[in-house]
C-alpha cells in the first residue's frame, strides 16, 4: 500500500475506522477480529478508535479491547502500526452522544484507555469534540500535558473549525498533527480545515468518507437507477471497481496530507477500501468526480 506522512511518521494511505466493530449493529467478536486482521494484511498500518465506541450504556473502550486483542492475535508484524484513539465523549444508555472536555476527564479517559490498549503510551490521542462548556484551551492544554508527560505520543483533534485548529497549534505545536473532520462527496463544509491542514502540515482524516455513495449498477438490477454522485459509480463501472474505493481514491487526490478512514465490519469491506491507495485516477476522472461532487 501507499504510504502517507502522519507526525512523523509513515502510515499506510488508508486506514481503518473501527467504529462499526463494536456499535449497534456490530458483527460478532470473531468477524469484528476478522476484519481488523484484512485491514492489517491488506497493509492498513492506521487504526481509529474511541473509548466511546460502544453500545448504548455499555462498558466503554469496548473497541479499544477490540482493537488491543487483534493485534495481539494477528500473526505478522505490527510494529508499524499507529492506533489513534478519542477522548471526550460518552455514550449513555439513551443512545445520546455527551461531550465533556474538563481536563480531568480527559486525563482519566486517556489513562484508561492507555490500559485498554495495553501499550506503553497511546500512539495518537485526539481530542474527540469541543465542549462548548469548557474552554478550548483548558482540554487543550490536558492533552498537551499528556504528551509532556509521555502517555500519549501524538495529539489531535476532531470535529473542529479553522478557527479551533489555529488556537490547537498555538497551544500543542508541533505535538499537533492531525485533524479528524466528518467529509465526504457529500458533506464537504470542511473545504477550509483541509486547505488549513495542507498549509500547516496536519494529517486531515476524513470521517465517514463514504458518505453520498449508495450502491450502484455494480451491485445488481436492485441498486438505484439515478444514485447519487453518478460520476463515481461511471468510473467505477469503467474500471470494474466499486464506487466506494473510487470515492477513496479520489478523497486522496484532494490532498498529500489527507488518510481517510473508511468503517468496515466485514474482511472484504475493508479490503476492497485498502484497494483504493493503489488506485491511480486520470487528470480526466478527477475533474469528472470533482465537478459530481
Amino acid at each position: 500500500m501507499r504510504l502517507r506522512t502522519l507526525g512523523g511518521r509513515s502510515v499506510g494511505a488508508i486506514g481503518l475506522g473501527a467504529m462499526p466493530l463494536s456499535t449497534e449493529g456490530r458483527p460478532d467478536g470473531a468477524r469484528a477480529i476478522a476484519t481488523v486482521h484484512a485491514a492489517l494484511d491488506a497493509g492498513v498500518t492506521l487504526l481509529d478508535t474511541a473509548d466511546s465506541y460502544h453500545l448504548p450504556g455499555a462498558e466503554p473502550g469496548h473497541n479499544e479491547r477490540l482493537l488491543a486483542r487483534a493485534l495481539a492475535t494477528y500473526g505478522g508484524d505490527t510494529s508499524d502500526v499507529l492506533v489513534a484513539t478519542k477522548g471526550g465523549r460518552g455514550r449513555p444508555a439513551d443512545g445520546s452522544w455527551t461531550v465533556t472536555g474538563a481536563p480531568r476527564h480527559l486525563r482519566a479517559a486517556a489513562e484508561a484507555s492507555l490500559k485498554r490498549l495495553g501499550v506503553a503510551a497511546i500512539g495518537l490521542y485526539q481530542l474527540h469534540k469541543p465542549d462548548p462548556r469548557v474552554p478550548y484551551e483548558d482540554s487543550l492544554g490536558a492533552l498537551r500535558d499528556l504528551a509532556d508527560e509521555g502517555t500519549v505520543r501524538l495529539v489531535g483533534v476532531s470535529n473542529t473549525t479553522s478557527d479551533q485548529i489555529r488556537r490547537a497549534h498555538e497551544v500543542l505545536g508541533d505535538r499537533l498533527v492531525s485533524v479528524q473532520n466528518r467529509y465526504s462527496p457529500a458533506v464537504r463544509d470542511s473545504d477550509p480545515e483541509l486547505r488549513l491542514c495542507a498549509e500547516l502540515g496536519l494529517a486531515f482524516l476524513p470521517w465517514s468518507p463514504l458518505g453520498g455513495i449508495s450502491r450502484s449498477s455494480l451491485d445488481g438490477p436492485s441498486a438505484l437507477e439515478m444514485p447519487a454522485f453518478p460520476a463515481f459509480h461511471e468510473v467505477a463501472r469503467e474500471r470494474g471497481v466499486s464506487p466506494q474505493q473510487v470515492c477513496l481514491a479520489w478523497l486522496l487526490t484532494l490532498s498529500p496530507t489527507v488518510i481517510p478512514i473508511p468503517g468496515a465490519s466485514r474482511p472484504e469491506t475493508i479490503r476492497d477500501s485498502a484497494g483504493a491507495a493503489d488506485l491511480e485516477l486520470t487528470a480526466e476522472e478527477v475533474e469528472r468526480l470533482n465537478a459530481s461532487a
